[in-house]
């Protein structure tokens, strides 16, 4: 509420305006031109348009107010923010942690593997948290190297999977004698959920040199930059990580390119 009305009396201490009921779009379209020139940040210019929206939503509610010159300006767009992607050395190095720490006392023989195959199954198939959580053991064929996956919408996805993960899959399952039912256990015996997997995950970040703040989304924005600078088509990782829209995997295609921007500027004589 403070912030709005900051912005009206920010609004309002400009010289020379008429009346509410007698201001028209140029008003507002001049008043976007000088917060742009202040070089504001286009959430907070956002967020005073929303506060004089919000004020002449009032106007006409309880004024009388038949006209709203607002609907006629155009705010800039917000950009959006690129993933964040680890890069392959990161990824190795957060991939082999699990073997590398020293197992908790209190912790099965086979926990360490089981959050390595974790790791390497995030990894190699760009899962989403819920969908990795969530398998069961006959959802791996070790013969067609491939999870089949319940996705969003209760659709089905068939992802390839990497020979290192379906082997550290199996290592786990030998060491934790699991033959059916769920896939990844916790120290009862029974599914281990998704709270538990980010916080494995955060465990062994700390048993790193990487600086990020890493999530399990992030392991799947970095599967998905790693294919495409490696040349995967789009439609392909679009596929892969089941995003119903196109749209949606595009994102990835920006990061690509402000990678590549990156080299070419410091490597390219005349950059």
């Amino acid at each position: 509420m403070a912030n709005y009305r900051h912005a009206l009396s920010q609004f309002g201490a400009q010289p020379k305006l008429p009346a509410w009921r007698d201001l028209t779009a140029d008003h507002f379209r001049r008043y976007l031109f000088a917060l742009g020139k202040r070089e504001m940040a286009r959430p907070t210019i956002r967020l005073h348009f929303a506060a004089l929206r919000t004020f002449y939503k009032f106007l006409s509610e309880r004024h009388g107010l038949a006209i709203n010159p607002l609907k006629e300006v155009q705010l800039p767009k917000l950009d959006k923010k690129l993933p964040v992607v680890l890069t392959l050395k990161q990824v190795d190095e957060l991939l082999t942690a699990p073997l590398r720490v020293e197992k908790e006392a209190q912790a099965p023989i086979w926990m360490p593997e089981r959050d390595a195959a974790i790791m390497e199954l995030f990894y190699s198939s760009g899962l989403r948290l819920a969908e990795l959580a969530g398998l069961n053991v006959d959802r791996i064929d070790p013969f067609t190297e491939s999870v089949r996956v319940m996705g969003k919408g209760r659709k089905e996805r068939v992802v390839p999977v990497g020979a290192p993960a379906l082997e550290a899959i199996q290592r786990y399952r030998q060491s934790a004698g699991v033959k059916e039912g769920a896939l990844f256990l916790n120290k009862q015996r029974k599914r281990l959920s998704a709270r538990s997997i980010w916080l494995l995950l955060k465990r062994y970040l700390r048993h790193t040199s990487i600086a990020l703040n890493v999530s399990p989304h992030k392991l799947r924005h970095s599967f998905a930059t790693h294919l495409l600078d490696a040349g995967a088509d789009l439609r392909s990782v679009q596929s892969l990580l089941g995003h119903a829209s196109l749209s949606t995997t595009q994102i990835y295609t920006h990061v690509t390119t402000e990678r590549l921007k990156r080299v070419y500027d410091s490597a390219h004589p005349r950059a």
